[in-house]
């Protein structure tokens, strides 16, 4: 994810303070996915779960993200569509339902891992970071799809 990143970076960073605000933004979510999941480029020295707080940390903008892309973002994209043809607003409106499916892994995870915490709760943190990788991944690629739209024909 942080590689697709990187290419988004390039393709479109810098043509637009939406778009760049927003992949900064993405960013920040990954890093601090990579983080608290201990992959690369972030492997963990020794063997353990990650601090409660850093996993309210990670929902915290997990849910800032997804809350920006739908009250914010989109609109704005869809709008901008609206105003330059057929084939924009159709794609938009498209792809924003699509995009709000992934939220629901986003509220599941924040909803399980921001209330009270066990440590059975912690033993499924793995797993529960996979599935809600899964759902990011899915969720970038579908907003990049909105991005090319808006560099290509908004910018």
């Amino acid at each position: 994810m942080l590689r697709q990143l990187e290419k988004a970076e390039q393709k479109w960073g810098g043509s637009n303070t939406l778009i760049d605000h927003w992949l900064n933004n993405r960013r920040k979510l990954l890093v601090n996915y990579c983080q608290i999941a201990g992959i690369p480029p972030y492997e963990p020295t020794e063997k353990s779960l990650p601090a409660i707080t850093a996993i309210k940390e990670f929902c915290d903008l997990l849910m800032d993200y997804v809350s920006e892309g739908h009250f914010e973002v989109y609109d704005r994209v869809v709008t901008a569509c609206e105003k330059h043809g057929v084939s924009s607003q159709t794609l938009a409106q498209n792809l924003v339902p699509r995009i709000s499916e992934t939220t629901d892994s986003a509220l599941d995870f924040n909803d399980k891992y921001t209330e009270f915490v066990d440590d059975k709760v912690l033993f499924q943190l793995d797993e529960d970071l996979s599935s809600l990788g899964h759902a990011m991944e899915t969720r970038f690629e579908l907003e990049d799809q909105l991005l090319e739209v808006l560099h290509t024909k908004h910018s």
